[in-house]
């Protein structure tokens, strides 16, 4: 059986020593959604939420989630991140209202930035049910996932769908 990188010769967990890996350029593209009511749509996309702009907000909390994973998640290492972009985009059929958040993370460094794309991706499904709940409390955040990474010692990954 392979070794467990997170555990000391105790068994307790520990933070991976990364000092002697090679610094590359490393990206990750996550995804989430959070599936809304007729009436959420209708009032994040003509900016009537009393909260504010939805999607500005969860923007900015995605963005500041990115650079704090490292307290959030324990075996993370503080990553200094080189660029962060939050997109959006709404598919909509008759009864559906499925808002698509992609969260774009890169760095140059040791270690990959997928956990920071997931958590900006997560914290920005968070937000838009923070900021809609007064008007819904039957929001469903929906699956979050790993899309694509590149960079670094495993290679790069593409999920296919």
């Amino acid at each position: 059986m392979k070794k467990l990188t997170h555990l000391n010769e105790q068994g307790r967990a520990k933070m991976v020593d990364i000092s002697e890996k090679e610094e590359t350029v490393r990206t990750a593209h996550a995804i989430s959604s959070i599936l809304v009511s007729k009436e959420v749509y209708e009032k994040i996309t003509s900016s009537r939420v009393k909260k504010g702009d939805v999607l500005s907000v969860a923007q900015v909390a995605g963005i500041m989630a990115a650079k704090r994973t490292a307290d959030i998640i324990p075996m993370c290492h503080p990553i200094a991140l080189k660029a962060v972009d939050i997109q959006f985009e709404w598919k909509c059929d008759e009864n559906k209202y499925e808002l698509m958040i992609h969260s774009f993370v890169k760095t140059k460094g040791s270690t990959g930035v997928e956990m920071e794309a997931l958590t900006a991706a997560s914290v920005c499904a968070l937000t838009v049910y923070d900021m809609c709940k007064a008007i819904d409390k039957g929001m469903v955040i929906g699956q979050t996932y790993l899309m694509e990474k590149t960079g670094g010692k495993s290679g790069d990954f593409r999920r296919e769908l």
